[in-house]
C-alpha cells in the first residue's frame, strides 16, 4: 500500500481539461513527424506533456516526472530511483491513431511509489471515458466501480485483443494460421486496451511489446478490475526499468488458463 496521499479527484480534473484543450482542438488537423525510432510525434504529444507536468510538479514539486517524450538519459536517471516516487506520463496513448484521424487515443499517467504503480488514470476525451485505479482499491470508470463479469467464455468463443506486429514471427505466424479464438481486434493504443479489458469489451489479450508509459496506467486499471496478466515468459508485467514488455491476459482464471497454455506459457500463475 502507498505510504503517499493524493488527491485523485484534481488529478482527474486535470488530465480531462488538458486533453480537452489540447488534444480534441487538434484532432485531424494536427501535422506529425517521425522520432529516430520511427514512431509519431505531433504538437498535441508535447503540449500536454508540458500542460501536465506544469501543474503536477505544482501539486507536488518532490514527485519525479517521466514522459514518453523525454530523452532516453532523463528516463533512465528517473527509473533509476526507485526509493522516490514518481509520475510516468503518455501525454498521447495512441499518437498514431490520433494522426490519422482514428478517435482511440489517451492520457495516460500513473503514480510509482516503491517500485509499483500506486495509481492510474487514463482518460479517452472521445468518448469522455475516465479510468482510475488506486492500489487495492479497485478500478472505476466515470466514478462507477469496474466489476469482473462472472460470465465464463471459452477460448474458442472469446473476442479477442492481439497486435501482431510486434509479436515473435513464429508466434504471429501461429495465431493467423491456427488462431483459437473467435474474433479478433487491433486498435493501436495499449493504455486503452488494457482499460478495455478491464470493462469486458476483448476476452483475451496479447501484445508484444510495449514500454513503461504505455501499460502502466492501463495494466494496474485492469488488475485492479479483478483481471490476470502475465507476460510471454509468465512473468509479471510491471518492472521498473524500460525494458519493452509483452503482455497477456484474460477475464478470467479458467479463460486464463486455457490462454496462456495455447500460447504455450509457464509459470503462467504469477499474474499481476
Amino acid at each position: 500500500m502507498s505510504n503517499r496521499s493524493w488527491d485523485t479527484e484534481k488529478l482527474v480534473s486535470i488530465i480531462r481539461r488538458v486533453a480537452k484543450d489540447e488534444l480534441l482542438p487538434r484532432f485531424t488537423k494536427v501535422k506529425h513527424s517521425k522520432k529516430l525510432d520511427g514512431s509519431i510525434l505531433t504538437e498535441a504529444d508535447l503540449a500536454v506533456q508540458t500542460a501536465i507536468e506544469k501543474k503536477l510538479k505544482q501539486l507536488d514539486a518532490s514527485i519525479l516526472f517521466l514522459s514518453e517524450e523525454m530523452t532516453l538519459e532523463e528516463q533512465e536517471n528517473i527509473l533509476q530511483q526507485p526509493d522516490k516516487a514518481a509520475w510516468i506520463l503518455d501525454p498521447l496513448d495512441g499518437t498514431t491513431n490520433f494522426a490519422a484521424g482514428i478517435p482511440y487515443y489517451a492520457v495516460s499517467l500513473a503514480l510509482i511509489e516503491q517500485g509499483q504503480p500506486a495509481l492510474g488514470i487514463v482518460y479517452d476525451p472521445e468518448r469522455d471515458e475516465c479510468f482510475v485505479a488506486e492500489k487495492d482499491k479497485g478500478a472505476t470508470l466515470n466514478g462507477n466501480p469496474v466489476m469482473k463479469s462472472d460470465e465464463t467464455v471459452l477460448l474458442k468463443n472469446a473476442v479477442a485483443c492481439v497486435d501482431l506486429k510486434r509479436l515473435p514471427e513464429e508466434l504471429a505466424i501461429k495465431i493467423v494460421t491456427q488462431h483459437p479464438f473467435r474474433s479478433q481486434r487491433s486498435y493501436g493504443g495499449v493504455a486503452l486496451d488494457w482499460c478495455w479489458m478491464a470493462m469486458g469489451r476483448f476476452d483475451v489479450y496479447l501484445h508484444g511489446k510495449q514500454n513503461i508509459w504505455d501499460y502502466a496506467a492501463g495494466q494496474l486499471i485492469y488488475s485492479e478490475s479483478g483481471g490476470l496478466s502475465c507476460t510471454l515468459s509468465g512473468e509479471p508485467v510491471f518492472i521498473q526499468n524500460l525494458q519493452a514488455r509483452s503482455g497477456v491476459a484474460a477475464a478470467s482464471q479458467d479463460l486464463f488458463t486455457e490462454w496462456t497454455n495455447w500460447l504455450g506459457i509457464k509459470n503462467a500463475d504469477r499474474v499481476s
